[in-house]
């Protein structure tokens, strides 16, 4: 039998009082418990990066962390990126213009992934953009749309649609 602890997540900037169970991971936290789906749910070993949130700031995989491994912290999903006037985010917008999404079941990680490159290292090179995208994995895009996106960000032109 599961030990089951009350716990408080912080969520895009919201307290959110919740009692749950010891083994229940932050993915499912996110998901089933707060409705916040643009939390995917992939590969659940941590390889493809669809689940990818940031944590105090930093991209972390939720398929591999306990929710009460949470606690105390600050968790920024794909929802919590959305500009206060209703506007996308800088990162959504270049993703849009610049064609870096097909399906988009991978593309809340990737956006996710790169706040925290972009938080970190403002004018990332090509070479450091592809590093950072490792930890995610897309099936459709072939990855050339999501760097030209993250570059153009990075330079400051993301809501130009490229030439």
């Amino acid at each position: 039998r599961m030990k089951r602890h009350d716990i408080t997540l912080r969520v895009n900037e919201e307290d959110h009082e919740l009692a749950i169970d010891s083994r229940r991971l932050l993915v499912e936290a996110l998901r089933d418990r707060l409705g916040l789906t643009g939390t995917k749910r992939g590969c659940e070993s941590g390889a493809c990066g669809c689940c990818t949130v940031l944590l105090d700031g930093r991209n972390v995989k939720s398929c591999l962390m306990l929710a009460l491994q949470a606690r105390g912290a600050s968790i920024t999903t794909i929802e919590g990126l959305q500009e206060e006037d209703g506007r996308l985010h800088p990162i959504q917008e270049a993703f849009v213009n610049y064609g870096a999404l097909q399906c988009g079941y991978c593309t809340p990680g990737f956006i996710m992934t790169v706040k925290a490159l972009l938080d970190e290292n403002p004018r990332p090179t090509e070479e450091e953009i592809r590093e950072a995208l490792t930890g995610n994995l897309c099936r459709c895009t072939g990855y050339v749309q999501i760097v030209e996106a993250i570059a153009a960000v990075a330079e400051g032109r993301h809501a130009a649609f490229p030439q």
